[in-house]
């Protein structure tokens, strides 16, 4: 004849004692009481990393050395363009260079956030910077972003190879302290100033 084994009571009080109502009751408390508890510590944490996001905002970071070089092409590509005012029979070559020089300058770009990064949600990083300069320009401390100012007034020929030729010269200047792609795009860089100033503006 099979054992019969005595029924669990329930919220494990012994066989034959009543559940104390108290005791359903604090349990209840303690529940809603732990839950308090960590809802406020994740909120509590979730401030903290929003503090901590605030402060990284404010963080100005000094230029990418390809910024300069950003500046410089922009500048030769505006300055390429307006010399067709003044040289109207090289308009081809004028525009060709300021093309060139425009791809210059976004290669670049994408080269320096590159570096910055992405977001998993493919949003670029708050990312302030210094004044990023062409070399031999005097800096401006007070602002956060590149600038290629436009000529005051149409370049000669003559200036624009000058342009090209210093900018030739920076670009190699720079592909000597870096390495890998960036290295290959600026030295890739210089070669097309050199060829623009001494092709195309022969």
């Amino acid at each position: 004849m099979p054992i019969r084994l005595p029924a669990r009571s329930p919220r494990g009080h012994s066989p034959g004692v009543a559940a104390d109502p108290l005791d359903s009751r604090w349990s209840r408390l303690d529940r809603r009481a732990a839950l308090r508890l960590t809802g406020g510590a994740t909120i509590g944490v979730l401030a903290l990393g929003t503090a901590v996001g605030c402060a990284a905002d404010d963080t100005v970071h000094d230029p990418d050395p390809l910024a300069a070089q950003e500046i410089l092409a922009r500048a030769d590509a505006d300055a390429a363009t307006a010399a067709i005012t003044l040289e109207p029979q090289r308009h081809a070559a004028l525009n060709a260079i300021a093309t060139e020089r425009t791809a210059h300058a976004d290669a670049l770009k994408a080269e320096i956030d590159r570096v910055i990064g992405v977001y998993g949600d493919g949003t670029t990083p708050v990312h302030r910077t210094r004044t990023a300069t062409a070399p031999g320009a005097a800096p401006n401390p007070g602002a956060t972003q590149a600038s290629s100012p436009a000529p005051d007034q149409p370049p000669s020929l003559a200036a624009v190879r000058a342009r090209l030729t210093e900018s030739q010269r920076s670009a190699a200047d720079l592909a000597a302290g870096q390495s890998g792609y960036r290295a290959g795009l600026l030295a890739s860089i210089s070669a097309a100033c050199a060829a623009e100033a001494g092709v195309l503006l022969a």
